[in-house]
Parts: C-alpha cells; sequence; structure tokens
C-alpha cells in the first residue's frame, strides 16, 4: 500500500534487546491511515512483562554504552543521521501513510528529524564538566557530568519522526539508553527509525521500541526503578497523569506539554509578512502543532485589512489527499478532531463570531477539514481556553500593547507565542513579557535544532534541542578531592 523502495523498513514487530519481537499473547493492535482509514498493518500488545523485558534490555546495555567514549558515540549518531537522509523518501511515506500529512511535508519532517541526530552527535563531544577555583590549598573541586540511566521516551502522533529524534538523539548523546513508546496511531516511523539506527551500528539495547496499550506501558514505565528519567510530548492532562506516577519512584522528567499561543500583530507590522506568518505557524500538519497559532490577535487599525489579507490566503490553499502532487493540507487525524474544530467554531458563532472563510468538512469527505478564518472572535470563546489542534485560526481585535499581553498571557499554558511588530523596542517589550518558553519576533517558523523547545507553566519542564537538550539526561556530580599536597 505504502510502496516502499525498501519495504524491509516496515516492521509489524518492535524492537528488544536487538531483537524484532511479538507479543507472547499474540495480541495486536491494528493501525490505519487518516486519509480513507484502510488498515495499514498492525503492531504488538505488548503486556507489561513485556515491557519490563525491554527496560531491562536497555539496563544491561548502559553499563557498556555509558563508558562508550564521546567520539564513538558521536560516529555512530552520525552514521544514524547518514542513514536517515538515504532513506527520506521511503520514511516520508511511511510516515504520511499513518499520520495523514501531505508527502511533501512528512519528508520535510524527516529532514528536520534527521537535524537533530546530526546536532547531538555533534554535541556528544561537548559535554564539559568543571573545574571550581578551591576555597583551600589541599583541596580540590570537580563537576562531572553523567548519563542518567534508563529512560523513557513516550512520542505523539503529530510528529512521529521529529519528537524521537529530538529526544533519542540527546539521550543516546549522552550515554543513556531508551525504550520509546510511540503513539498507537503512528508506530510504523519509531520502528523503521529504529531500524536505522541498527544498520547504523548503534548496539542492541540501546534503542528499544515497545508498542500496545499506552496504559499498560504507561504504567510499567512509569512504576520501573530501572528506569531513571521519563521524557513526554503530549497533552497537558496526560502529562499531569505521569508527573503524578512517576512522582512515586522519584524519577526525572522532561514534559512538552500543550499550547494555547498567542499571534500578536501590531498597527505598524509588515502585514505581508505577518500573513505568510501565520501560514507558516497556524496550518502546518493541518493546525495539528502544540506550537501553533491557536489565538490571533490583531490591532483595531489594521483588523478588517488583514482579516481579508489571510482569508484570501487561506482559501487558496490547497487541500487534497497525503500522496497527491500539491496537496497543503491533509487530513485531520481522526473524528475526534474533526469534532473538537467544530465544537470551537459552533462555539464562537454563537458568540458573535462570523466565518470569513472555511467553517466545515471539506467535499473529499472523510476528516478532511476545510481551512478556517473566524471574524470577531471574543475572548469568552472556548477557543480563547482550549487548545484547537485544527486548521481554525480565529481574529480577536485588540488596541493596546498592555491589553493584549494581559490576553496573551491569561492562559495556563505558556510554549510558543509570536509577534509582528517594525519597532525594535517593542520587540523587546513583547519578548520580555509573553509568559512562555519560545517567542518568534516577526517568525512563524520557530522551530530548529539550534534552539531550546519547552514551556513555561503547564505547557512543560525541561528543554529540547539546542545544546541545553542534553543537560536533561544527564546528572551533575560535585567531586571534592581532600589531602592535596
Amino acid at each position: 500500500m505504502i510502496g516502499l523502495d525498501d519495504s524491509s523498513l516496515f516492521h509489524e514487530a518492535c524492537l528488544i534487546g536487538g531483537v524484532w519481537s511479538t507479543a507472547s499473547t499474540g495480541k495486536v493492535l491494528d493501525v490505519t491511515t487518516p486519509e480513507t482509514q484502510a488498515r495499514l498493518g498492525s503492531v504488538p500488545m505488548l503486556d507489561r512483562t513485556e515491557v519490563a523485558g525491554a527496560v531491562a534490555a536497555a539496563h544491561d546495555r548502559f553499563s557498556t554504552w555509558s563508558r562508550t567514549t564521546a567520539q564513538d558515540r558521536a560516529e555512530l549518531l552520525r552514521a544514524w543521521y547518514e542513514l536517515i537522509l538515504e532513506n527520506a523518501r521511503d520514511l516520508g511515506r511511511i510516515l504520511s501513510a499513518e499520520q495523514g500529512k501531505p508527502w511533501a511535508e512528512g519528508i520535510g519532517e524527516i529532514n528536520y528529524a534527521a537535524s537533530f541526530i546530526r546536532w547531538f552527535s555533534e554535541e556528544a563531544r561537548r559535554l564539559y564538566g568543571d573545574v571550581i577555583p578551591s576555597n583551600s590549598v589541599n583541596r580540590r573541586f570537580l563537576v562531572l557530568k553523567q548519563p542518567i540511566g534508563v529512560v523513557a521516551l513516550i512520542t505523539p502522533w503529530n510528529f512521529p519522526a521529529a519528537m524521537i529524534t529530538r529526544k533519542a538523539g540527546a539521550a543516546l548523546a549522552a550515554g543513556c539508553t531508551a525504550v520509546i513508546k510511540p503513539a498507537s496511531a503512528t508506530p510504523y516511523t519509531a520502528l523503521a527509525l529504529a531500524d536505522l539506527g541498527q544498520r547504523a551500528g548503534i548496539p542492541a539495547g540501546v534503542l528499544n521500541v515497545v508498542t500496545g496499550s499506552a496504559r499498560v506501558i504507561g504504567d510499567e514505565l512509569t512504576e520501573n526503578v530501572l528506569v531513571r528519567k521519563l521524557s513526554f510530548t503530549g497533552s497537558t492532562e496526560v502529562g499531569r497523569q505521569l508527573l503524578a506516577k512517576c512522582s512515586q519512584t522519584v524519577k526525572n522528567v522532561s514534559m512538552e506539554l500543550g499550547g494555547n499561543a498567542p499571534f500578536i500583530i501590531f498597527d505598524d507590522a509588515n502585514l505581508d509578512d505577518a500573513v505568510q506568518g501565520v501560514m507558516a505557524s497556524k496550518f502546518r500538519n493541518a493546525g495539528q502543532t502544540c506550537v501553533c497559532a491557536n489565538r490571533i490577535f490583531v490591532h483595531d487599525a489594521i483588523y478588517d485589512t488583514f482579516a481579508a489579507m489571510l482569508s484570501k490566503a487561506v482559501a487558496e490553499l490547497r487541500v487534497g489527499p497525503t500522496f497527491a502532487e500539491g496537496s497543503e493540507i491533509g487530513p485531520l487525524i481522526d473524528a475526534a478532531a474533526v469534532d473538537k474544530v467544530r465544537e470551537h467554531i459552533d462555539d464562537a458563532l454563537k458568540k458573535g463570531a462570523t466565518v470569513l472563510t472555511g467553517g466545515g468538512l471539506h467535499e473529499l469527505g472523510g476528516t478532511y477539514f476545510k481551512p478556517t478564518v473566524l471574524a470577531n472572535v471574543t475572548v469568552d470563546c472556548a477557543v480563547m481556553n482550549e487548545e484547537t489542534f485544527g486548521p481554525l485560526a480565529p481574529l480577536i481585535r485588540f488596541g493596546h500593547e498592555d491589553d493584549v499581553i494581559a490576553m496573551a498571557n491569561a492562559t495556563e499554558y505558556g510554549l510558543a507565542s509570536y509577534v509582528y511588530t517594525n519597532d525594535l523596542n517593542r520587540s523587546w517589550r513583547m519578548a520580555e513579557a509573553l509568559e512562555c518558553g519560545i517567542v518568534g519576533i516577526n517568525e512563524g517558523a520557530t522551530s530548529t535544532e539550534l534552539g531550546p523547545f519547552g514551556g513555561f507553566k503547564q505547557s512543560g519542564l525541561g528543554r529540547e534541542g539546542s545544546k541545553f537538550g542534553v543537560d536533561d539526561y544527564l546528572e551533575v556530580k560535585f567531586v571534592n578531592i581532600g589531602n592535596v599536597r
């Protein structure tokens, strides 16, 4: 169905200790494509004992992998990176088939995912400690950085490649071993990446991939004392549950959770740039991203002009099948995603909003939804407080800088935000005032392996990517050497 050049990249088995494994019970979980709901295949539904076996395999390998030189880890990661690029076409087809994003965007994600492996292959050589000047002539103070141990990596369906490499690249560079639990809707991308890791020479047991019930696997990973760290990307609701469970064994945790990003356009902004910024932020992956513009605040003086410009650009977006040439917007992941977008539109319309373009299901049917722009959205609408995760752009008026800062910060989330202005002083004020981990100034696509990714408030804990990304997988050890003569 997918039409791969290398069909051996498609696995319907888990990877545990270097062995492709099925569930002892024979139970499987079917995987379908969002485009037609056709069955792509199945993956094993492991029980807790089998998940514990994956943790044990990672723990057994940790003692040797953690002592592997930084040079060797760097070279293995670089080899993995090269293989990802060499197989980008097949990886993109697997990703798009199970996730639904247009193939061109799928390949784009593969290249983005590969960038993290390349970056962390370089960072593996730079995990420096410190020498602290002593307060005594006969003592020496050192700071060592050492890998935490076995890490559990739980990844979402919306970026099934990049969310794995951003975590696994950092973990392996630090000297940790990993057990990866991909989203049940998109397991095949993770399994293909793990296959390429094996081909690159990463030792058996360093990378393990388990599939099955999220609750069964999550319970084992959070309760198993051999797991020293859990990194999760997903909803704030599930993140809270995982945090509570990890507290019982006091695990180190990283959480990249929900967002409710404000996109603020001032009256001095370049409106052509602002439109392109909204398009890049809001409609990537059909709006199914945690950093996409969820609330678009537009200054009164330019509101009508901007609304007309944005509506025209959105109406021209090409909604189409995943593998159709020129498709820009694919299907939403499932019917629940469609229902959420509809609920937010209906709620806003009841409260006085109007539809400028879109507003309902696309003629293709299924879970294809028309990219939508709403005008005259008010602060009491559900979309102002909840993450839509779909192709809906609500426009809210504002008049003063202080007012829009207050509205932008009036949320439990604090992941990303965007500001368009040509006033340098305002740029600094806004960057400092917005309560979030990522700020784009005149830029709608902020994510890069070079910058730290993470949020404030209930959008998460810790940072991924950049030089800060490896720190989350390292323990800091103070060494005090006495009686130096």
